[in-house]
């Protein structure tokens, strides 16, 4: 065996320290994110120690977001994106020329060039994608209105840099004229651009029909045999093939995307997971995706952090400062006013500006690929770095402070009810928190498939209760059913204690996260000690930990089906009345 294990020892080194460093930043009540980009600083070439591939850990980290964007597109369907086209679309052009000239004017007090000020301002114009997507994951708002707009403004991002991408070199070209530097460009173009010899406006309209192409392959053909083939898999029995089919279109999809029609990996992915949703294995193609998906976007986080020079703070601090401040404070104040121009409520303006307020992977590429063409100099890659390290360890405190200042900027600027007409296509206005003034009552956190049943088992019996749920679809079903419903994420303490957890009966908690459903235990119980708390749970581990943080009972899933087969196998070798009313009970739910 070869002693020479570059990619082994990036891979393990990447993921033990990113551990180790998670850990320690949870225990400090601050993001794990936080933890991986410092391990990345320690495993890169600018610290002392062991030094990671760099290479390779960007290919991994490639592969985390790839996978990243693929479970966002089965979260996600066609309708959605065309839902929110009105507002991403001209949002996010008109961010990107905002951002795009406060980095130019910077540049110009820097005393670079022209085009140097435009590579520098785009770059520091587009958002991370990991970033943006874990911030949304994490506040469970990627299936609301505000996730729909984010991702929907990301994807507009994400077309705008391939096209700036394809045009960096043929701008290099022509500024270059017939240099060394602009022949390497020119033979380094697509060959379609170099045989025809087209100018920026073919090369616009090349890439602009590429995309149109890859979309119309995508929607006419990957909709019939990307379901068709997860089905026939499924019909196999193994669940190896099928986690493996996952996969292979995942990855598959993104990269004949980059290779066949020059669109970025992640938007190619993000169109597979589009069209995989509309399979009914959707739900099981995500869970088999996840723990991948989970680990390469830790390693994202440490091949960020390796590009990292911390001397870069103490060497050039006000240009960093102010390159900090173009993404923190320009990017979302433009955002924000944007979304609220479109008459949107001001608690969307400002979770969409917090998740803009941070750049990533394509400014790295941008940063890159102007340094390589003479476009930038390396002074600006390097603020570009450490501008994106920075404004991802400040996004979490980006979205604090916008807890912070919701209520106070509600009450200076009122949120406009929408009309009967603009209900459709814009979100629901923040409400304040109403508490309940049920008492003796069931409080049931989520109402999906399991929660649904739970709760026409309620009704049935006519037992008074409510419902803990913060999906806009979700909500807008336990409005029409006349359900009371507290909107929000369960694990806020405010929202529990809307519910009037001290005088209930019963804590039902109906979601399948045991994480998330522990933290909404340990709550429950600290505001009334002798409440009844049911909770789910997929594993043994779980079910432990759960009990242990003071749950009554959990039920895990396997071992009910599992009870419910015994129970039929007993009732066809003696059935009797009632044990067979309490199977076709069984089978009801």
């Amino acid at each position: 065996m070869p002693h020479e294990t570059p990619l082994i020892a990036t891979i393990v080194i990447g993921l033990v320290l990113a551990f180790i460093f998670g850990a320690i930043a949870n225990r400090l009540r601050i993001p794990p994110l936080v933890g991986y980009l410092v391990a990345g600083v320690l495993a890169g070439s600018h610290t002392p120690g062991f030094v990671a591939d760099q290479e390779l850990a960007s290919e991994l980290a490639e592969i985390g977001v790839i996978l990243l964007m693929f479970g966002v597109g089965l979260h996600f369907s066609l309708k959605d994106l065309l839902s929110v086209r009105a507002i991403a679309i001209p949002g996010a052009i008109v961010q990107i020329l905002v951002a795009t000239l406060l980095g130019a004017g910077l540049a110009w007090i820097l005393g670079w060039s022209m085009q140097a000020g435009f590579v520098f301002g785009l770059a520091l114009s587009v958002a991370s994608t990991v970033v943006l997507l874990r911030a949304m994951q994490e506040r469970r708002l990627i299936e609301t209105e505000r996730g729909r707009i984010a991702v929907g403004w990301l994807i507009v991002e994400d077309l705008a840099m391939v096209l700036a991408l394809v045009l960096l070199p043929a701008i290099a070209g022509a500024i270059n004229g017939g240099s060394e530097t602009g022949d390497m460009v020119r033979a380094a173009s697509d060959p379609i651009v170099r045989y025809f010899d087209l100018g920026i406006g073919g090369v616009v309209a090349l890439t602009l029909g590429k995309v149109a192409a890859f979309v119309a392959v995508m929607l006419i053909v990957g909709r019939r045999v990307i379901p068709w083939t997860l089905h026939a898999i499924a019909h196999t029995g193994s669940r190896e093939l099928f986690r493996l089919a996952v996969l292979a279109i995942a990855l598959g999809v993104a990269f004949g995307a980059a290779k066949l029609f020059g669109v970025s990996l992640a938007l190619g992915a993000f169109f597979a997971g589009m069209i995989m949703s509309e399979s009914e294995l959707s739900h099981r193609a995500a869970e088999e995706s996840l723990p991948l998906r989970d680990a390469f976007a830790v390693l994202f986080f440490v091949s960020v952090g390796m590009l990292f020079d911390p001397m870069t703070i103490v060497n050039d601090p006000l240009p960093l400062l102010a390159t900090l401040a173009i993404i923190v404070v320009g990017k979302s104040l433009a955002a924000f006013f944007i979304v609220r121009a479109f008459g949107y409520p001001t608690g969307t303006a400002l979770i969409i500006s917090a998740s803009l307020a941070q750049i990533g992977e394509f400014s790295f590429i941008l940063a890159e690929l102007g340094v390589g063409l003479g476009m930038l100099p390396e002074e600006g890659r390097d603020l570009i770095l450490g501008g994106a390290i920075l404004s991802i360890l400040f996004n979490p405190l980006v979205f604090a402070g916008v807890t912070y200042l919701k209520p106070r900027l509600e009450k200076r600027v009122p949120t406009e009810e929408p009309s009967t007409e603009d209900l459709a296509a814009v979100e629901m206005p923040d409400v304040e928190i109403r508490p309940t003034t049920l008492t003796d009552h069931a409080v049931l956190v989520g109402y999906g498939r399991v929660g649904s049943l739970v709760g026409e088992a309620l009704k049935e019996v006519g037992k008074p209760f409510l419902v803990i749920e913060d999906a806009d679809k979700t909500v807008a079903k336990l409005h029409d059913e006349n359900i009371e419903t507290i909107v929000g994420n369960a694990a806020n303490g405010d929202i529990l204690a809307a519910a009037n957890l001290a005088q209930a009966r019963q804590l039902i908690i109906a979601i399948p996260n045991a994480f998330e459903a522990g933290q909404i235990v340990v709550k429950a119980r600290a505001a009334n000690p002798v409440i009844s708390i049911l909770a789910r749970a997929h594993s043994d581990a779980e079910v432990q930990h759960l009990q242990d943080l003071g749950a009554d009972a959990v039920i895990m899933g396997e071992r009910e089906i599992a009870r419910g087969i015994v129970a039929h196998i007993l009732d066809l070798e003696d059935p009797k009345p009632e044990k067979s009313d309490r199977i076709e009970a069984t089978k009801a739910v």
